[in-house]
């Protein structure tokens, strides 16, 4: 008797893992859905606007707009670096477009966040893993943005940098998750008759119902084993959460998917705010690598220089942030109990920073 309820446990245990693999998929899906109808609404907007950018200044929230628009730092990256190459933007000028983008992509893993409105104790679990992300980008431009202007730290290293890897040879890399999700996204796109509006409705119902059941399904699974992989594997120490953030970015070749997926692991206690931080670091690092990757193909030292300067921006970043981890870390769980008092404030905080304020100060500094 014992042996045939152990033998169902197991086939249940296998049933729900099959299960949590398919909702990841769908979830997966519905973040290259999402991306693909944002991409076809707003990427004629977002070249028309990146081409006017009028100053320096005005680039970092022209980066964040765009950014957030077509969620995806590497569109406006590759923009930049093809504006840059052709001599139509200088390499002064890029480099805040390139660090509002990184505060830009973060606004996916708040929107995933918001599937957790319905719990408490979970929203402010992934609010705070999500929010952490946009803090330390936010923190990291305040210190790095003034010694750009005043010294042109970024600049003059990343030329540094371009003139060692100018005659290196590029690599091309083809992400195996956009292989896996690109049928379904293009079957989906197809029904939909390409409707940028509708696909990106879709996108949405697919995610919530992904992210509830992913939890849920989760939740079901034997808790306690899941935790001791995640704490003795991938989040060992910072720098072990710094290293998986980094080659799971550069092996699906986006940030927003990685940072996307911590997110319901919070959310379920899966793992803890300390141990998302270093992570979402490393994932930082890892999508630079995709544009370094095309930019050294190009053999143009200009446009190696851009991709360069994407990656000293969040290796300084981390170099000043990691040891002072508890301050962005302090920060995100003040605004995620502040989350849990008002459920409308994850709201009005991607509305705020990620289209609001961005489109006033462009409007006034302009």
């Amino acid at each position: 008797m014992d042996t045939t309820d152990s033998t169902k446990d197991r086939y249940a245990t296998i049933a729900r893992i099959f299960l949590l693999l398919g909702l990841v998929y769908l979830f997966l899906v519905s973040i290259s859905l999402m991306g693909a109808g944002l991409k076809a609404l707003g990427l004629d907007f977002t070249q028309r606007v990146i081409a006017s950018t009028s100053s320096a200044f005005v680039g970092l929230f022209i980066g964040i707009l765009v950014t957030s628009i077509v969620q995806s730092s590497s569109t406006t990256t590759s923009i930049v670096v093809g504006l840059v190459g052709s001599g139509m933007m200088s390499l002064d000028q890029a480099i805040p477009i390139i660090m509002g983008a990184n505060i830009g992509t973060s606004v996916t893993n708040i929107l995933v966040s918001m599937g957790h409105l319905r719990v408490k104790p979970e929203l402010e679990r992934a609010f705070g893993a999500a929010v952490v992300h946009d803090i330390f980008n936010v923190f990291t431009v305040i210190l790095i943005l003034p010694l750009q202007f005043k010294f042109d730290i970024l600049g003059k290293s990343a030329n540094f940098m371009a003139q060692i890897f100018e005659k290196s040879g590029g690599l091309q890399f083809v992400s195996p998750l956009k292989l896996i999700v690109k049928p379904a996204v293009e079957l989906l796109e197809g029904v939909l008759a390409g409707n940028a509006w509708f696909v990106i409705a879709l996108s949405l119902v697919i995610l919530f119902l992904s992210l509830r059941y992913i939890v849920k399904v989760m939740k079901s699974l034997v808790m306690t084993r899941i935790t001791v992989f995640f704490n003795k594997v991938i989040f060992r120490s910072p720098l072990v959460g710094i290293f998986f953030g980094m080659l799971f970015t550069a092996v699906v070749q986006s940030s927003s998917v990685t940072t996307s997926l911590i997110v319901p692991l919070a959310g379920a206690g899966l793992v803890t705010l300390e141990q998302v931080f270093p992570f979402t670091l490393g994932a930082n690092i890892g999508t630079t690598i995709t544009a370094l990757m095309a930019s050294l193909v190009t053999q143009n030292p200009a446009a190696v220089a851009v991709a360069f300067a994407h990656l000293l921006f969040n290796i300084f970043g981390i170099i000043i942030f990691l040891p002072l981890k508890i301050i962005p870390i302090t920060v995100a769980k003040k605004f995620a109990a502040l989350a849990v008092k008002n459920r409308a404030y994850p709201i009005l905080f991607i509305l705020l920073v990620f289209l609001i304020i961005p489109l006033l100060l462009i409007q006034i500094m302009r």
